[in-house]
Formats: structure tokens, sequence, C-alpha cells
């Protein structure tokens, strides 16, 4: 397996290399090696662990923008809308 590195970071993992820029470079990889990894004196450094969104996060990105929300409200009502966020709250509890 072959890393493309370019500034320190892994843009590419194949199982061939294939020409590219003079400021970039082929070095060989672990199978497990990724993009976004970074490349420091010889080796391979994963990025850490993205840490668990936690139910507000989720909450958050559940939630129907506000755009959508007041419209909701405008067309079908306070209580369309009460159902609407309280489905979400049902889905990722405290």
């Amino acid at each position: 397996m072959k890393a493309l590195i370019h500034n320190g970071i892994v843009i590419q993992v194949c199982e061939s290399e294939f020409e590219v820029h003079p400021s970039m470079s082929w070095v060989y990889a672990a199978d497990d090696c990724q993009p976004d990894w970074k490349y420091e004196n010889g080796q391979f450094i994963a990025p850490p662990a993205s840490p668990e969104k936690t139910y507000k996060d989720q909450r958050a990105a559940a939630y129907p923008p506000i755009t959508d929300q007041l419209d909701q409200i405008y067309h079908e009502g306070v209580d369309a809308w009460k159902a609407t966020i309280l489905a979400v709250k049902e889905e990722f509890p405290k």
C-alpha cells in the first residue's frame, strides 16, 4: 500500500503510485493508513478520535431549521410544531 503525502498529511492511499507534483511524495504505508493521517519522522499518526456527541448535539442536529419551524407554525399551527419538537426530544432524551 502506498500513501501520497503533501505537507505532512496523507492525501490518498492506493495500491500503486502515479506521477504527482514535486511537492508531494509516495511512501509505503500500512493497510490501515487513511487519508488525513499525519506523516512525521517516518511515522503515520492517526487523528484523535472524535468525541462522542452528547444528546444536546444530537438534538440540535435533528431539529428542523428555525425557518422551517416558523413555517410549520404558520401553516399547521403550534400543536403540529410541538409534535415535531417532541418527537426529536423523545428520540434523544436527556
